[in-house]
């Protein structure tokens, strides 16, 4: 078979084994070893996945991982996602869909502390979802307003996604956290456009609750402080290298850890459980990361990157066409797939491609990070909308379904954005350089 044939059915085996229960590390894992083992020998084979785990496990780059993985359980741990909801709730709650604009805002916030898409939605969900249906929400327009808000976990910094990215490309990882700030606070604007439209097309999804008086509003503020020291600490010091960003996940750790003590939501135990959930957090990002590594050097070995790029030479492609292509793909595999696993799957055959077209390395990796983010909150897979309904087990998913579609098309037009102005992305690492 040929390379191209002999790919198609690599992916081919990858989705039947996903199918079937396997999860997607070891699928990758399993065809990436025998794909190897038939094109050179065994013993290449088992020599890669002797080293491979090494090295990838002891690489320093990946030490920033487990660093930003136990903040966000710490900021977890310490409730700081119920000040962010107060604090937003209390000054927009009482316009027309006040109460799903101060979600987004809190998950924005949230989002800057776990760098987790899941994390930020499930932990939203119990948070706001109960509030929004307290007040009259629909409940499909309420539950997607926490999946599309969750979805800012993996942009804004810091991000576990971008940090993976960084190391499969070897990209500036500190480049990446400040491009996604901008596009984060983009995402953040057009959420709440779509939900005020469509709260005016349908007043009865999103009704308005009570004001809050300006005493509650300011004792909300005061709550938040930490919080905000805590980002400027970990943002600061990387946008003006103060810290790189494996100390910046130490020092935002540290502070978590502080913060939860002092508001007494940190006992042994819960430290202990803490340590252990980011052990195997961790662990199974790893795992994952290594999968993908022997399958995308299987996929190198075939030479399928280069017979992508003489395809897009061949069709005189030019350089944007180049990238709705990959955008199309990213939304078909979005259909199937989670995020992690198709950043890891899918990148190392795309970035030698958009990196010989000339697209700015930090550029495509928040471009990539984007098209995912739509991928957590599109049917039948949508991995945060199937968080939501199993925390949630009375929500309908047809109706969640349903409630998603102002989001979706918020992201599609974030997306068309950078791609028309991709200084929106590269002006902050520019002036942080």
């Amino acid at each position: 078979m040929g390379v191209w044939e002999t790919a198609a059915l690599s992916f081919a085996i990858i989705f039947a084994l996903m199918i079937v229960g396997i999860p997607i590390a070891l699928a990758m894992l399993l065809v990436g070893l025998i794909g190897i083992a038939l094109t050179i020998s065994e013993g290449a084979a088992m020599g890669m996945i002797g080293q491979l785990p090494i090295n990838t496990t002891m690489s320093y780059e990946l030490s920033v991982l487990p660093m930003f993985i136990l903040m966000g359980v710490f900021v977890t741990r310490a409730r700081m996602s119920e000040d962010l909801y107060r604090l937003s709730h209390g000054f927009i709650g009482h316009m027309r869909g006040g109460l799903a604009a101060a979600t987004i805002l809190a998950c924005g916030g949230f989002s800057a502390l776990s760098g987790s898409s899941i994390a930020t939605a499930a932990t939203m969900a119990k948070v706001a979802i109960p509030e929004m249906r307290r007040y009259g929400y629909a409940d499909g327009f309420a539950a997607a307003t926490v999946a599309a808000g969750g979805t800012l976990g993996i942009l804004i910094p810091p991000s576990v996604i971008l940090v993976l990215y960084g190391i499969t490309t070897g990209t500036d990882i500190g480049a990446l956290f400040i491009a996604g700030i901008l596009p984060g606070l983009l995402a953040i604007v057009l959420y709440i456009i779509a939900i005020r439209i469509t709260s005016q097309i349908d007043p009865t999804c999103a009704p308005a609750a009570p004001r809050a008086d300006w005493a509650e509003r300011l004792g909300n503020l005061r709550s938040v402080g930490p919080i905000l020291m805590l980002f400027v600490a970990i943002i600061g010091g990387l946008y003006l290298g103060v810290i790189t960003p494996t100390e910046a996940g130490g020092v935002g750790a540290t502070g978590a850890l502080i913060f939860a003590i002092w508001r007494r939501t940190m006992s042994p135990r819960s430290f202990i459980e803490s340590l252990i959930e980011t052990v195997t957090t961790t662990a199974s990002l790893f795992l994952v990361l290594i999968g993908a590594l022997v399958f995308s050097n299987y996929m190198n070995l075939l030479g399928l990157p280069v017979a992508l790029s003489t395809l897009i030479q061949d069709l005189g492609l030019g350089p944007t066409a180049v990238i709705f292509v990959v955008l199309m793909i990213y939304l078909v595999l979005g259909m199937f797939m989670e995020s992690l696993s198709m950043i890891l799957l899918t990148i190392p055959i795309f970035f030698p491609i958009v990196s010989d077209l000339g697209f700015d390395p930090v550029w495509f990796g928040i471009f990539a990070v984007m098209v995912t983010e739509l991928s957590m909150i599109t049917p039948p897979v949508g991995l945060n909308l199937f968080v939501i309904t199993s925390t949630n087990s009375d929500l309908p998913a047809g109706a969640v379904y349903r409630g998603v579609i102002p989001f979706v098309i918020a992201d599609i037009l974030r997306i068309a954005i950078i791609i028309a102005i991709p200084a929106i992305v590269t002006v902050l690492p520019t002036l942080a350089q």
